[in-house]
């Protein structure tokens, strides 16, 4: 997947110049600041996309936070690739997508911008119709497809789902279509653990700190465990704590804890539990762009929601205020931040 990923260039211009468009940069962990690039122009086989709205990821608070390693990531760099736009030009030889199309982009980087450059292959094409704000988490349906494929979810499935950010309540959503026996949720807070509810999960549970172990709080009515342990947290340590979760035989499917990992995996005990892991980005190309199809038809049809969970908009102005509040683990109020990529005043 690393070949299709498409990473914006860090070239940038004095302010005002022409042709020039505002980008966000992060120069160090903790600073983002406003740059200015120019519009950059497709090739042959490309397409540009004017970014309507660019969702704050997890992997974007990871980066900002200083947490990926330099072959992964290296500052300064420029973040984003939750992206919803409308294709605005298009290479000579790309032949079916059209100016004016609307789409969810995958597997680009550095869309904090008013513009961004990518081949074909990143981008799926939406109806008009589309709502915008619905577009840009289309991007994270793939990999939650996936890993409920990968959970064999059945009648009698206990399910277990820690973390309720923007990727844990859509998970909420698609495995709830599985009809599992039980769906249990955690969260930090009692706000995302309402949606949660709203969305299927048949019993939640609020954890009081971040390393409360999640058993502390659910063992007492679960104390066997759960079959299947569905991680959508950030720090790689909530894989332990999945580990402690999952009873014997079960499986663990690791869509979240790719951030690091300060605690001790114990790997006896998960051979002793026989537990399985899985990893849940799609394998190929080819399926990628299955589940992609899937989960824009799920949001088509009403049954997974991407909007409720939007808590804040900011202008691109505005994006370093916009990391702040994302950052702060202590925000109760906000779940899901989209930059309008389009506008330069205040917030909502």
């Amino acid at each position: 997947m690393a070949s299709k990923m498409q990473i914006a260039e860090l070239s940038f211009v004095p302010a005002g110049s022409p042709d020039s468009q505002p980008v966000a940069v992060l120069e160090a962990p903790g600073k983002i600041v406003l740059r200015y690039a120019k519009i950059p122009q497709p090739g042959p086989d490309e397409i540009r996309i004017k970014i309507h709205y660019v969702g704050i990821c997890g992997s974007d608070v990871e980066t900002y936070r200083g947490l990926r390693k330099p072959e992964f990531m290296t500052l300064p760099a420029r973040l984003g690739h939750e992206v919803s736009g409308v294709i605005d030009a298009v290479g000579r030889s790309v032949h079916t997508l059209k100016r004016g199309m609307k789409v969810s982009c995958r597997y680009v980087w550095g869309a904090f911008a008013e513009y961004i450059v990518c081949r074909p292959f990143n981008v799926k094409v939406v109806p008009d119709d589309f709502p915008d704000e619905e577009i840009s988490s289309l991007e994270v349906l793939p990999g939650i497809l996936h890993a409920a494929e990968l959970a064999r979810i059945g009648p009698n499935t206990r399910v277990l789902i820690t973390g309720q950010g923007v990727s844990g309540l859509v998970m909420t959503q698609v495995i709830a279509l599985y009809s599992p026996r039980e769906l249990v949720v955690t969260d930090l807070h009692d706000k995302n653990l309402q949606l949660a509810e709203r969305y299927g999960a048949t019993a939640t549970y609020r954890i009081p700190t971040e390393h409360t172990p999640t058993m502390d709080v659910v063992g007492t009515d679960h104390p066997d465990g759960f079959d299947v342990v569905i991680p959508c947290l950030l720090e790689g340590d909530g894989m332990v704590d999945a580990l402690d979760a999952c009873a014997f035989g079960g499986r663990i499917v690791m869509y979240g804890c790719i951030g690091t990992c300060t605690a001790h995996f114990d790997f006896f005990k998960m051979h002793k539990k026989r537990v399985d892991i899985y990893s849940t980005e799609p394998k190929s190309d080819i399926a990628m762009r299955r589940f992609w199809q899937e989960g824009l038809q799920l949001v088509q049809d009403g049954l997974v929601n991407t909007v409720d969970m939007v808590t804040h908009r900011f202008p691109l102005a505005r994006v370093a205020e916009a990391f702040h509040l994302r950052d702060d683990k202590a925000a109760a109020g906000a779940i899901h931040i989209l930059i309008d990529c389009r506008r330069s005043d205040a917030a909502d």
